[in-house]
């Protein structure tokens, strides 16, 4: 099965290639742009980012937005692998809320195992060149290497690339009329809805996981972290999410870095919070899923007043 996945990850096919499309749901993307003195962009870097906008049988709907960083791998890998551990026959309307939490948090289990099992191969061949390669060369420029030790170096930076980067994720689940949220990190769902009077409201579910959410600060410090220290660094080996699929030097070598050295067990998970049910009966409106990327811009550009004029919703 890893070899499948592995495979999968190379070539341009998908699981969910034959799975109909929710024609309800519209896709908008922004290119990551600076812009010179002449007023013409550039693009900083090519798109990170993945979504999936899927109907399913039973009346089952399943959308997401995956924000990738240093590749696109996980964030592709993610919106693939999960659509097939959800919408391939898992769920139907016979399925209790309880039913639903339980699936749709062990799918994010699933995404995040199977994820590293691509790359098993790839961190075994960097582990092993790491161990030739340090204990001979450790204090020595790249050009004063052998030409076999340039060749172990060069190969450790393909390796790399190739293993490294991450997503963070928020995914929709409509099941009998119900709304699931699960997230994974620092993307926002906003549910935009008329009340009974005809007023506009605008409910956000959840709050981010990221350096400032005291839950999650709380989670690190009964790990033994300094929660204090993380809150004023504000980055996690160069994000801010305290969650998040893939990234193997937060779930692996953790003891390495030195926020999180301490750590009495994985302090950087994938698991999801899953939030509280909402009822869509009689319901009018649309449901916004964004990438932190998004958010960003939009508080960049209007202000984070503007940008978070929102109630907050923690039901469990």
């Amino acid at each position: 099965m890893a070899a499948q996945r592995r495979n999968l990850m190379q070539s341009h096919q998908s699981w969910t290639d034959d799975l109909p499309l929710c024609e309800m749901c519209g896709v908008g993307t922004a290119t990551n742009c600076v812009y010179g003195s002449d007023g013409k962009g550039s693009q900083i870097h090519p798109n990170e980012d993945g979504h999936l906008r899927f109907r399913g049988e039973d009346g089952c709907f399943l959308y997401g937005v995956f924000n990738g960083y240093d590749g696109s791998r996980v964030a592709s890998f993610a919106s693939q692998c999960l659509t097939a551990e959800l919408l391939l026959g898992q769920l139907n309307s016979s399925h209790s809320e309880g039913d639903v939490r339980r699936i749709l948090t062990q799918a994010f289990d699933v995404v995040e195992k199977s994820y590293f099992e691509t790359i098993d191969d790839a961190l075994a061949e960097k582990a092993n060149l790491s161990n030739y390669l340090l204990p001979h060369n450790e204090n020595l420029s790249f050009h004063q290497l052998s030409a076999q030790g340039q060749k172990v170096q060069e190969r450790l930076k393909e390796l790399e690339l190739e293993v490294s980067g991450g997503a963070t994720a928020v995914v929709a689940l409509i099941l009998n009329d119900k709304l699931y949220i699960a997230s994974v990190g620092t993307n926002r769902a906003l549910l935009c809805k008329s009340s009974s009077d005809g007023q506009n409201q605008v409910l956000q579910i959840g709050r981010p996981h990221n350096t400032e959410n005291e839950e999650e600060l709380q989670r690190l410090a009964a790990l033994g972290v300094d929660s204090a220290r993380v809150r004023q660094a504000g980055l996690i080996s160069g994000q801010s999410s305290t969650r998040r699929l893939g990234d193997y030097r937060v779930k692996f070598n953790y003891n390495d870095i030195d926020l999180l050295s301490v750590a009495k067990g994985k302090p950087v998970i994938s698991e999801p919070e899953i939030h509280g049910v909402q009822s869509l009966e009689n319901v009018t409106g649309f449901l916004l899923l964004m990438s932190e990327g998004l958010i960003n811009a939009l508080e960049s550009a209007h202000g984070p007043e503007q940008a978070n004029q929102v109630r907050e919703s923690n039901a469990p």
